[in-house]
């Protein structure tokens, strides 16, 4: 048996007629840039997240970038990032001329550690970025508690958490701002990069739509000194299409998910922790082994593709020797990054696919 680690196919066969219509519709509406489409979009993101305002933007990347500039973040700040996340969380940080302050995530659930953020704020420090890895809500009471205590911005990085809950709220509605990816292999993917911020406060919103419109409100009025970052209108239609699945597929993934939480039975392989009160998307499921690399190839010998996710932590990448940090500064965030693998997880997963994919990780290295 041959399972990829991700296929698109049972996806879009299910909405293909729909991808066609809503590209055939744009083309003939002549309209490319900031038309219906896109309002319609961000109208229904936000109505999906019971959230007031959604603004369209280029990518993930740029949706943390133009929060962060919007609250003002910028030369001689500080902000507090996991260790362990892709390194656009880190990037975001830098392009708004601040300075990334990484913290040790929790082992079990790989995601930023409450506990540990307060011994990092300093008089510069003015935001957190929690990131919802994997799919997995971050702690967001402790985290708002701390935020508030401290009067700091709070940007949610929820690139791969769309429709994620965490006590009863969507992930990316608890802080400042909420930035999402619409990078294809996303739970909500379109067909190219996109992505989008959302707020609660419309003021807000109003200077990053602004922001990302060249600093403009009106035309040729330029109040920010902003940057060209707009949903396009073709991408839009077709998160338009996908979004009403949304739901569908991520119980699926959550389907998937309890199955390898609940079959998987193997002491070499330590599997993720779901904390109370979570409802995660399973973007990645992602487990843990001290033979990563051996485990890989053995699955690869079987059929069985995988990724890793991340193999560098962030104070460990080239880019980033500036921030002063070494190996071993940062021994858990290192350890996921040594010890992560990630198990096929996309809708369309057949049982005999799962079936096999438990079987074959149950039997690794038993019997030795």
């Amino acid at each position: 048996m041959n399972i990829p680690f991700v296929d698109f196919n049972s996806m879009h066969a299910q909405i293909a007629n729909g991808l066609y219509d809503a590209s055939s519709s744009v083309i003939n509406s002549n309209w490319f840039i900031q038309g219906s489409e896109v309002s319609s979009f961000e109208q229904a993101f936000s109505n999906y997240l019971s959230i007031h305002n959604c603004i369209g933007c280029g990518n993930g990347l740029d949706a943390l970038v133009l929060s962060l500039k919007a609250l003002g973040i910028g030369q001689g700040d500080e902000v507090i990032l996991p260790a362990n996340t892709f390194i656009a969380t880190a990037l975001a940080v830098t392009y708004a001329g601040a300075t990334p302050v990484l913290v040790e995530p929790r082992l079990d659930t790989y995601n930023i550690d409450p506990s540990k953020i307060e011994e990092v704020i300093t008089p510069k420090t003015k935001a957190i970025i929690p990131v919802h890895l994997y799919g997995q809500p971050a702690e967001m009471d402790s985290i708002m508690k701390i935020a508030n205590e401290h009067d700091l911005h709070v940007i949610e990085d929820t690139a791969q958490a769309h429709g994620a809950i965490y006590h009863g709220k969507r992930a990316g509605t608890f802080g400042n701002t909420g930035a999402f990816s619409f990078y294809p292999g996303k739970n909500l993917g379109a067909l190219g990069d996109c992505g989008a911020v959302v707020t609660n406060d419309p003021e807000l919103a109003d200077t990053i739509r602004a922001m990302g419109n060249y600093g403009s409100k009106k035309k040729y009025v330029h109040e920010f000194k902003g940057q060209n970052s707009r949903l396009d209108e073709i991408q839009a239609a077709f998160l338009n299409v996908k979004l009403p699945y949304l739901d569908t597929w991520n119980q699926e993934r959550r389907r998937i998910a309890s199955r390898y939480l609940n079959e998987i039975k193997n002491p070499h392989i330590i599997l993720p922790t779901v904390i109370d009160g979570v409802e995660p998307v399973w973007h990645i499921f992602a487990v843990r082994t001290k033979e990563r690399d051996d485990f890989q190839q053995y699955l690869e010998e079987k059929g069985i593709h995988t990724g890793i996710h991340y193999p560098t932590p962030i104070h460990l990448h080239e880019a980033y020797r500036d921030l002063g940090y070494k190996k071993g500064d940062f021994p858990i965030a290192e350890e996921i990054s040594d010890t992560e693998l990630s198990l096929p997880m996309f809708y369309g997963l057949s049982d005999e696919q799962i079936d096999y994919v438990v079987k074959v990780v149950n039997e690794y290295k038993q019997g030795e």
